[in-house]
C-alpha cells in the first residue's frame, strides 16, 4: 500500500513540474499535461496509431529474439574458452563503441528506407550486452557444483540444464530488463530517421507537422509501451524462474 502511495505521489510532482514548465515556457512547446493526454486518448482509438505501435512492437521483440539466440551462444563459448575471449572482444567492443548515427548511414546505404535498417541497428547496439553479460554469467558459475557433476558422472545435458542453465537464469532476465528499454528506444529512433513504417515516422510526421502535442503524446505512448512490455517480460521470467528452481 505504501509503495502504491509512493508512486502516485511520484506521478502528481511529475505532472506538477510539467505544468509549471507548460506555464512557463511557450505552450506550443511543451502543452499543458490536459491537452496532451486528451490528445493520447483520441490517438489510442486511431487505427494509423495501432498500425504504428504494431510496426514499431514487432521489429523490437524481432531484434531482441535475435540478441538472445546469438549472443548467448557466442557469450557461453567466450566464457567457457579464454581463446576465443582474447579473440572476440576487441570486436564486441569495436560493436558497441561504433555511434548508431554511424550504422544508420550504413543501413540507408545498404538497405535504404524500411524495416531491415531500425532491426538491423537495434539487434547490433544490444548485441554486446548480451554477449558479455552471458560471459560473465559463466566466469560466475560455481566451479565447485561442476567438479561435483563430473565426479558423480551426471549426464551432460543435465549438467547444461541444471548448472549452466539454472546459473545463468538471473543473468538472462538482467539482459532482457537491460535491453527491452534500450531496444524501444533504438527502434524509434532507427524509424525516425530510416524506417519506412512505425511509431518513430509518426513522431516524423508530427514534428514536420509542427504538432508538438502531438509529438508529446506519442512519446507518452512509446514511454507506456516500454514500461508495459518490460513488467510482462520481468514477471513472466520471474514466474520460469520460480518453476526452474521448484523443478531443481
Amino acid at each position: 500500500m505504501r509503495s502504491l502511495f509512493h508512486g502516485l505521489l511520484g506521478i502528481i510532482i511529475f505532472l506538477a513540474v510539467w505544468q509549471a514548465l507548460a506555464m512557463m515556457v511557450n505552450k506550443s512547446i511543451i502543452p499543458a499535461p490536459s491537452e496532451t493526454l486528451a490528445l493520447l486518448a483520441d490517438l489510442l482509438f486511431s487505427s494509423r496509431i495501432l498500425l504504428a505501435v504494431w510496426e514499431t512492437a514487432w521489429k523490437v521483440f524481432l531484434s531482441l529474439l535475435l540478441v538472445m539466440l546469438i549472443g548467448m551462444p557466442v557469450g557461453l563459448f567466450m566464457g567457457l574458452s579464454d581463446t576465443l575471449y582474447d579473440m572476440f572482444r576487441p570486436v564486441i567492443m569495436v560493436i558497441q563503441a561504433v555511434p548508431v548515427i554511424s550504422w544508420l548511414s550504413l543501413v540507408i546505404f545498404a538497405w535504404g528506407i524500411g524495416w531491415k535498417g531500425p532491426v538491423f541497428i537495434a539487434f547490433l547496439s544490444l548485441l554486446p550486452i548480451s554477449i558479455l553479460t552471458t560471459v560473465s554469467g559463466v566466469r560466475n558459475l560455481d566451479k565447485n557444483l561442476l567438479e561435483m557433476a563430473r565426479l558423480y558422472r551426471v549426464p551432460a545435458i543435465r549438467i547444461f540444464k541444471d548448472i549452466y542453465l539454472g546459473s545463468l537464469l538471473p543473468f538472462i532476465i538482467a539482459i532482457l530488463d537491460v535491453s527491452i528499454g534500450q531496444a524501444w528506444k533504438v527502434i524509434l529512433v532507427a524509424e525516425y530517421l530510416s524506417g519506412g513504417s512505425g511509431l518513430g515516422v509518426e513522431i516524423l510526421r508530427m514534428r514536420m507537422n509542427i504538432d508538438f502535442p502531438g509529438v508529446w503524446a506519442l512519446t507518452l505512448i512509446a514511454v507506456l509501451l516500454g514500461i508495459v512490455t518490460e513488467r510482462l517480460i520481468k514477471t513472466g521470467l520471474g514466474r520460469v524462474s520460480a518453476r526452474w528452481t521448484i523443478a531443481c
